[in-house]
């Protein structure tokens, strides 16, 4: 049997385009590599602070992240995700700058899941930073206007930590963050059908949510699960 080369790295069919941070990250986190039931590669994007892309629309950091895309490119990769759902802002840069599919944002989830829901029903957002998180964001994810969001902004923990860039993380207290608020936003919002998680940290929250609520909950890791199984199909042994 011949095989073909050409590549430094195999198997790890999806890179992670990762923000320059020193918070915790605990198992469930998309910046964990625990979390994964298959290999990624990573590839941190130098000055991408939380604060910066999060807060100040990624301003001037495109060039960092097309380059950073296409060092994981000639790496090896087959696929490109983020650990940011406001970098929804470079979907279309990146997808042109870059060879692979790239899928940014769990942003991108939010019609997609829709499509699957009861006519009467719709997915809400939940994200870290409502304040910053602009139609613009919204638009370029493809998320249909007029989507329920809420935040978690306003509580004890998990976004004061996150976007601070704290290296210290107290978990029950950003899990009771996630909590309220996804209980919050399905209190404001009764035809909810399901929550869609923007922030990649909230993973490891996602079955409390859903506990919680009720609902379904779809997050970067449900939507990078099914990027991989396209990138690289399962191969099942012949009957």
């Amino acid at each position: 049997m011949i095989i073909k080369g050409g590549k430094s790295i195999y198997g790890a069919s999806v890179g992670i385009l990762m923000l320059d941070a020193r918070f915790p990250r605990i198992p469930g986190d998309m910046g964990n590599a625990l979390t994964w039931p298959f290999p990624v590669h990573y590839k941190i994007v130098r000055d991408a602070s939380p604060d910066r892309v999060v807060r100040r629309g990624a301003e001037g950091l495109l060039d960092n992240f097309i380059a950073a895309g296409r060092e994981l490119v000639r790496d090896g990769v087959d696929g490109i995700t983020t650990n940011c759902g406001f970098l929804s802002l470079y979907q279309q840069e990146l997808s042109e700058a870059l060879s692979v599919p790239v899928a940014t944002s769990s942003l991108m989830q939010v019609a997609m899941v829709n499509r699957i829901l009861p006519a009467e029903k719709r997915a809400g957002i939940l994200t870290i930073s409502a304040s910053t998180l602009t139609e613009v964001h919204l638009k370029k994810a493809g998320v249909p206007k007029g989507t329920p969001i809420h935040s978690t902004e306003g509580g004890q923990e998990f976004t004061r930590a996150i976007l601070g860039n704290e290296p210290e993380l107290d978990i029950a207290l950003a899990r009771a963050d996630n909590v309220a608020a996804a209980k919050d936003l399905v209190a404001r919002h009764k035809n909810l059908g399901a929550i869609v998680l923007e922030c990649t940290n909230m993973i490891p929250y996602a079955a409390d949510i859903r506990a919680a609520t009720g609902l379904p909950v779809f997050t970067i890791e449900s939507f990078t699960s099914w990027f991989q199984s396209g990138l690289t199909p399962r191969r099942y042994p012949a009957p």
